[in-house]
């Protein structure tokens, strides 16, 4: 067999498309990184309108709410910002609001998450 015929049977991948699939892994990774915490946030955000549901009165629930906020410490939604309802005999508390990432020059990642206690 020719050096030349077993050459053209060889695959793989050459540097410059390892160093392609390097940046798009670490572009992918950076933004992961700042996507995280707004979903550790949205989390602490469910589990206070979870806890804030307990109260009978739309000023009760939402002071119910503000205080898990301080406890918590996000600040993309207050109290204000809640849609306390009743269905039937349960309070339903709801939300929505929404996240920006700057990526690089004027683009963003906008993330908008929306939620209801249980």
């Amino acid at each position: 067999m020719r050096a030349s015929q077993s050459r053209g049977h060889q695959r793989g991948i050459s540097f410059i498309g390892l160093l392609f699939v390097a940046a798009v892994l670490a572009c992918v990774g950076v933004v992961v990184a700042q996507v995280i915490p707004t979903l550790i946030e949205y989390q602490a955000i469910t589990k206070a309108a979870n806890k804030a549901k307990e109260g009978t009165t739309v000023p009760e629930v939402r002071a119910i709410f503000d205080r898990a906020q301080a406890i918590d410490d996000f600040q993309s939604v207050s109290g204000k910002d809640l849609d306390v309802k009743k269905v039937g005999d349960k309070v339903v508390v709801s939300f929505a609001y929404q996240r920006e990432i700057h990526l690089f020059g004027p683009a963003y990642l906008t993330l908008k998450y929306e939620g209801q206690s249980r």
